[in-house]
């Protein structure tokens, strides 16, 4: 199906319904609440599934306070992390050199620091938010990170020969966002082409239930089609889900005539 606006998706609920025909989404009251019924599906079906075109590069915020000097903090709309680089170059050589900072599970994390003694001159003792003290080495770039609140981003460590704190500029983070909606006739939903079929029947569903009091059962029948369907194939760079063959395989059958080849089911 191809990409539709928020005043198609509207105009072909109320056409299935029996309702007015609207050349805007607000021109009547019950095509605002279908455009509202339609809002709420997208943020639904948008929720539970991590498109790739929600995928991108994000920005996090750095604290730039000397007493949180490898604090970041993540983006609201933010699902899900998936990658953090950081620029590791130093004084001495200041060709850029981004390399990954790989993820620590909280418990982890603090083993790792609690490992550090703490009357070391490299390691800075840091007060948390929660008053939770952590040992952070401040003379090599950060080489783990975590996040206690699933808000904030901490690094195990940070090089103040070269910087104060950890500086913004100097991240390269990757993430799946929740897309955003605007809530105009001509909003086009940011999903793949193949997903539209699925927002106007799970949307066309609901329409009926709420408004109706009736169930579509054509529109169910076709919203769940499209939901099996998408989750089998998501997503297409990874090929889908792969299925068992349950031991089928290719053997070579001799003809009198000719040679073939047939499954053996």
């Amino acid at each position: 199906m191809a990409k539709l606006t928020l005043l198609d998706m509207v105009q072909s609920i109320l056409n299935d319904m029996d309702g007015d025909q609207v050349n805007t989404i607000n021109d009547t009251f019950e095509s605002e609440q279908v455009a509202v019924i339609v809002r709420d599906t997208f943020r639904a079906i948008t929720s539970n599934r991590d498109w790739a075109l929600h995928t991108g590069l994000i920005q996090l915020t750095a604290s730039g306070d000397v007493n949180f000097p490898t604090y970041l903090t993540v983006p609201e709309n933010v699902k899900k992390m998936l990658t953090i680089n950081y620029d590791k170059s130093t004084n001495l050589d200041p060709k850029k050199r981004y390399s990954e900072v790989t993820w620590a599970e909280p418990d982890e994390f603090l083993r790792l620091i609690n490992g550090r003694d703490s009357t070391a001159t490299n390691v800075q003792v840091v007060i948390d938010s929660s008053g939770v003290e952590l040992m952070i080495l401040n003379d090599r770039p950060p080489n783990k990170y975590t996040s206690f609140d699933d808000n904030t981003v901490v690094f195990d460590s940070f090089d103040n020969a070269v910087e104060t704190t950890i500086q913004q500029s100097k991240v390269q983070a990757r993430a799946v966002s929740a897309p955003s909606w605007t809530h105009e006739d001509t909003f086009i939903p940011k999903l793949p082409d193949e997903a539209f079929t699925l927002l106007l029947e799970e949307a066309k569903s609901r329409a009926f239930n709420a408004l109706k009091q009736i169930g579509n059962s054509k529109a169910e029948q076709e919203s769940g089609r499209q939901n099996r369907w998408l989750a089998r194939n998501d997503w297409r760079v990874k090929g889908g889900i792969k299925y068992p063959d349950y031991g089928r395989r290719r053997v070579r059958t001799v003809s009198t005539r000719t040679n073939f080849e047939k499954s053996d089911l």
